[in-house]
């Protein structure tokens, strides 16, 4: 995206110390590279942040400052901050990783200011941060942004956390200039300069695994709710979920493994909430006494709860998770990419 052209900057009592620090060095060029090596990583992601973002910044203020900070320099031009030249510097004195990695949190996602960038900023990532934060917070942050992706952001919280949010939105009052800048300073430093070096994960995968542990019937009315707002990103998590039912994809030899690593309680309480076809599966897999123990059991158990049986089940998908992350057994693609041929 194209950056707007800023105007050039003709009052120097407008640029915070970290801007007036960068037209400095700006102004010594390439060669100064001393004063970068003294300063920590946080002032040089400071100073370089406000570089990257200065723009045009006219001979008379660049001589004003150099007169204010060294008193015997004037320069004889404007200077003009741009990533360019902020990469360029840093690469004179820094390893080139470092960088890389330090430009990445300074571009971090598009928008002019905190808000916009938090805006383009995917709904899952913002309220895994947010969750860990007051609900004061968090409604001052999500009453700043747009409303749909405030939405987004709520329905990805945890329930109780977002209605509380939502209920100190309804109370709030106008939120002082102190705080909100207190707020977008926490964000800029906290947030935004980590999320370049977060893992580039898929939002999908992130949900199946998080739907992976739920119980059933808080999956089911997500599912269902998700299929009425987002078809496609309900049929995405529902095809990325690996679930109890998919055992069943496993080979014999899987089977077995699997059947010798979980509890034989626990094993019968899972498949008592099994499909017919799941639980011959498993029983085929077992010797004839084995099988007939296991049913016995299952018979002598009675009623059980529903809860009690996803456990159950969701520790046996652990189960199988761990042993394929071992190498130990092979687990199917959900989408049928991997599915096996005999």
């Amino acid at each position: 995206m194209a950056r707007e052209p800023k105007r050039m900057i003709e009052d120097p009592n407008r640029l915070s110390g970290p801007e007036k620090a960068a037209v400095i060095l700006l102004a010594l060029g390439d060669e100064e590279h001393k004063l970068w090596e003294m300063m920590d990583e946080e002032e040089i992601r400071e100073v370089s942040s406000a570089m990257s973002n200065l723009g045009n910044v006219s001979s008379k203020v660049v001589e004003k400052l150099i007169i204010e900070f060294a008193g015997q320099m004037s320069a004889g031009g404007s200077v003009m901050g741009s990533f360019e030249a902020t990469q360029r510097l840093l690469n004179g004195f820094l390893p080139e990783g470092k960088v890389e990695t330090i430009m990445e949190e300074l571009r971090g996602p598009a928008g002019r200011t905190m808000w916009d960038k938090l805006g383009n900023v995917n709904e899952v990532v913002l309220a895994n941060y947010l969750k860990n934060e007051y609900p004061q917070t968090v409604a001052v942050v999500l009453s700043k942004v747009k409303g749909e992706h405030a939405a987004r952001v709520l329905a990805a919280l945890p329930e109780d956390f977002a209605l509380e949010v939502v209920m100190r939105m309804l109370r709030m009052e106008p939120v002082q200039r102190e705080i909100l800048d207190k707020i977008e300073e926490t964000l800029r430093t906290e947030f935004m300069s980590n999320l370049a070096r977060t893992s580039k994960r898929d939002s999908h995968e992130m949900m199946a695994d998080i739907f992976n542990n739920f119980d059933r019937q808080t999956e089911n009315r997500f599912l269902a709710s998700l299929e009425e707002r987002n078809r496609d990103s309900a049929e995405k998590i529902r095809a990325l979920m690996f679930v109890f039912e998919d055992l069943s994809k496993l080979d014999p030899g899987s089977i077995q493994t699997l059947l010798r690593a979980v509890d034989k309680d626990q094993l019968a309480l899972a498949l008592k909430g099994a499909s017919d076809s799941l639980r011959d599966l498993f029983f085929s897999n077992m010797s004839e006494r084995a099988a007939k123990i296991m049913k016995d059991d299952m018979a002598a158990m009675g009623p059980v709860r529903l809860r009690d049986v996803d456990q159950a089940q969701q520790a046996m998908v652990a189960a199988a998770k761990d042993l394929a992350a071992k190498g130990e057994i092979m687990i199917a693609d959900a989408g049928g990419d991997d599915e096996l041929i005999y």
